[in-house]
């Protein structure tokens, strides 16, 4: 892929969304010398007015303007789960880059196909995912050698939400299936563990308009989801996580461990240690400030300097084809062989 040289700098994007990640995007662009914001495209006309007004920016009244527009170079796609691959396609094939917060399909043959697409334009494709750039992510790397030989792992999100919130977060088609929407549960244990040998999953959803467990329909939402799943890798390390979120959850937690045949490795919240015998030491944990700033920054580097990204577009897909197994384990209610 050709660079960007100085005489055509700064580089020229346009964000579709005007949430929370749009915003910080927006500020880092706005601050860098190397990018200017040029449109933004959002859900309601009053939204994107007020951010494009904010951030000195061109109100788009669509994505698909938006995409084609002939003074954008780069393209920030920060909007809901199931519409980040047609607006991913729409924009390569408009000749622009692309950064897409995860997933970039809810489909992995789509997420494929995408990558392709992508590698025919000599274009960037971009999967954001700022968790391994984070503290947790960085420490639990440092950390691993020290308990030699890993053989366990378990990791827990849980967050209660009193009300549920009726937004596209809690929409089984919008969001996609838990694993899938929150895809960096299991981009963690791909990125540090490798590759997949079998998946078995089981979910559950509350629905809005029910006392007891259902299934959700394409067209509800729902008040609370918890998925769980096993993943055995190739290693043969087995591997467990947990996500729930919404209003039958009274405990928020975020816990990460892992066992090896040399110590342990627990992270709970913010804090880490790594456990020998008797002895427990306490592990830095950086922060998880500022990370939409500093991926945001790594893309410039990339496009102007040619440095290299901390994660391919191919590593993100393949974390979405182990969650799309999972989808359908908890489907199927069996377990998913990814490799034969």
């Amino acid at each position: 892929m050709t660079q960007f040289n100085p005489s055509s700098l700064p580089i020229r994007a346009g964000i579709v969304g005007t949430g929370f990640a749009a915003k910080l995007r927006a500020e880092t662009l706005q601050a860098d010398s190397r990018s200017r914001l040029v449109a933004v495209s959002g859900h309601t006309p009053e939204k994107t007015q007020e951010f494009a007004r904010t951030y000195e920016a061109l109100a788009v009244e669509s994505w698909q303007q938006l995409v084609e527009h002939p003074d954008i170079d780069l393209v920030f796609i920060c909007t809901i789960n199931c519409t980040h691959g047609a607006i991913a396609r729409a924009a390569l094939n408009a000749g622009k880059h692309v950064v897409v917060e995860y997933p970039l399909s809810l489909d992995p043959l789509d997420a494929e196909a995408l990558i392709a697409l992508a590698i025919a334009k000599g274009k960037l494709l971009h999967v954001e995912h700022i968790e391994l750039l984070g503290g947790l992510h960085q420490a639990l790397r440092q950390s691993l050698p020290k308990i030699g030989n890993a053989f366990y792992t378990r990791y827990v999100t849980i967050s209660p939400q009193r009300p549920a919130p009726q937004r596209w977060t809690y929409h089984p088609e919008q969001f996609g299936f838990p694993f899938s929407g929150a895809l960096s549960r299991i981009q963690r244990f791909t990125d540090l563990f490798g590759e997949v040998a079998s998946v078995s999953c089981q979910s559950r959803f509350w629905n809005a308009d029910a006392s007891n467990v259902t299934k959700a329909s394409p067209s509800d939402y729902y008040t609370a989801c918890l998925c769980t799943a096993q993943l055995r890798f190739v290693s043969g390390l087995i591997a467990e996580v947990t996500y729930g979120k919404g209003e039958v959850f009274w405990q928020s937690l975020r816990d990460f461990e892992v066992h090896g045949d040399q110590g342990t490795l627990l992270f709970e919240g913010d804090e880490g240690y790594l456990i020998r015998e008797e002895e427990r030491t306490a592990i830095e944990v950086g922060g998880r400030r500022g990370l939409f700033k500093k991926d945001t920054g790594l893309v410039l580097d990339y496009l102007v300097e040619g440095k290299p990204l901390y994660l391919s577009a191919t590593a993100s897909c393949y974390a979405l084809k182990v969650a799309d197994a999972a989808r359908q384990s908890a489907e199927m209610g069996k377990v998913i062989n990814l490799v034969t």
